[in-house]
């Protein structure tokens, strides 16, 4: 028996590094006994087998189990992972991509942020206790409500900074009704108008007049005798064929404190040209809100559109 070591390159290494391994020596032949039986002896009966040194082996892992194991595993794994993926998936996408999950638009406009213009230097507020006429000491201009996004200007009510005459207001109403407004405005001594007026792609075309006068009471004089109507209002809009009567479905809880508005809403039979409209009284300024439209003018942002301006001058 030899006890030299040879060396071998180990299967897989990188070429050039050898691992020593110590070659086994050859197994001892057993002495042989000084009495030997014969082979079809049995062993006495008190004789035990000799004990072995060598540990057992344990048993083979079936291999079938192990294999069928790591395949559910991955299968598991792989059902998270697309969970997961689709979980996230749908989160991150706005609902209106999702199949069964879209929020249709209720049809607002998307106005921008409103924000109030600053007052002078010592203006008091229109509603404040040190202001009984309950005068806007802000730039009128400035309280026009903004136009909406993806709307196109009027180019009738482009004049610098809003400021527009006292004739363009009247083109608002129906020819028959326009002298009477006109003197009534002239007695008043209406101090200015401003306006803003924009055409949506659906046709929608809006505008919106602000009328300031000295004093709310003479504001509110102007309001009584030539605007309000009650239930029905008779003084007709441009466009309106017969009358226009209060719009019911504008909600009474969308009010700004000192301020009134009134929401009419044009009565049937109508023609071509469908009218909503509302004034709004606020101290000394009086808000037209108009919005016409070929086949019907919708709802939800004629109201949009009322309850921002009412927040603006209120």
């Amino acid at each position: 028996m030899t006890e030299e070591s040879k060396l071998v390159t180990e299967a897989g290494a990188p070429s050039g590094i050898a691992v020593t391994v110590a070659e086994p020596a050859p197994a001892a032949a057993p002495p042989a006994p000084a009495d030997t039986a014969p082979l079809d002896a049995p062993p006495p009966a008190d004789t035990a087998p000799p004990a072995s040194d060598a540990p057992v082996p344990a048993a083979p892992r079936d291999r079938r189990v192990l294999r069928a194991v790591l395949r559910w595993t991955a299968a598991v794994l792989v059902l998270a992972a697309t969970g997961a993926g689709t979980a996230y998936g749908v989160l991150a996408q706005e609902r209106t991509d999702v199949p069964g999950l879209s929020t249709l638009s209720d049809g607002r406009w998307e106005y921008p942020r409103l924000v109030k213009p600053a007052l002078p230097a010592g203006a008091p507020l229109p509603f404040a206790e040190e202001n009984p006429g309950e005068i806007h000491y802000a730039d009128l201009g400035k309280l026009l409500l903004p136009a909406p996004a993806g709307s196109s200007p009027d180019p009738t009510l482009r004049a610098e900074r809003g400021r527009v005459g006292v004739e363009r207001y009247l083109r608002e109403y129906v020819e028959e009704e326009r002298e009477a407004l006109r003197e009534h405005l002239t007695e008043a001594r209406v101090r200015e108008v401003v306006a803003r007026g924009w055409t949506m792609p659906d046709g929608t075309a809006a505008r919106v007049f602000l009328l300031r006068f000295h004093t709310s009471a003479v504001a509110g004089h102007y309001f009584r005798t030539q605007l309000s109507g009650g239930p029905d209002m008779a003084l007709r809009p441009e466009g309106v064929e017969e009358l226009s009567s209060v719009d019911d479905a504008y909600d009474p809880r969308a009010k700004t404190l000192s301020t009134e508005r009134y929401v009419y809403d044009e009565a049937a039979p109508r023609g071509p040209v469908h009218v909503r409209h509302a004034y709004i009284t606020a101290g000394d300024t009086v808000a037209f809100v108009v919005l016409s439209r070929e086949g019907e003018v919708p709802r939800v942002p004629f109201h949009q559109t009322v309850v921002l301006q009412n927040q603006l001058i209120g």
